[in-house]
């Protein structure tokens, strides 16, 4: 028979593990670069800019700069979301609705 008290401790676990979750993804840090290592940016894992770093021959070439950066920034956003979906998928694997 169903209890509803079993669904409001699966939710509240689940809550938990999202909240967990989201400390983690802040302590890490993912990079991308771009250019031949011209441009790298690091982001968090919660996808705050964290860091810059532009090679210094770049900064004669604007327009260089400018495509460069906004690729590296394009592609460490794509890795963030990537990670998510990633963490997301293994928290999944990981609930155990029988467990309470």
């Amino acid at each position: 028979m169903f209890d509803p008290r079993d669904l409001q401790n699966i939710l509240g676990s689940v809550q938990e593990q999202l909240k967990e979750m989201d400390e983690r993804a802040k302590q890490k840090v993912i990079e991308s670069k771009s250019g031949g290592g011209l441009i790298n940016v690091k982001f968090n894992g919660a996808g705050e800019l964290i860091d810059i770093d532009i090679d210094e021959e770049l900064l004669s070439d604007k327009q260089a700069l400018q495509i460069l950066l906004i690729s590296a920034i394009n592609e460490g956003y794509k890795q963030i979301e990537d990670s998510k979906q990633d963490n997301v998928f293994e928290q999944l694997r990981n609930i155990n609705p029988f467990k309470f």
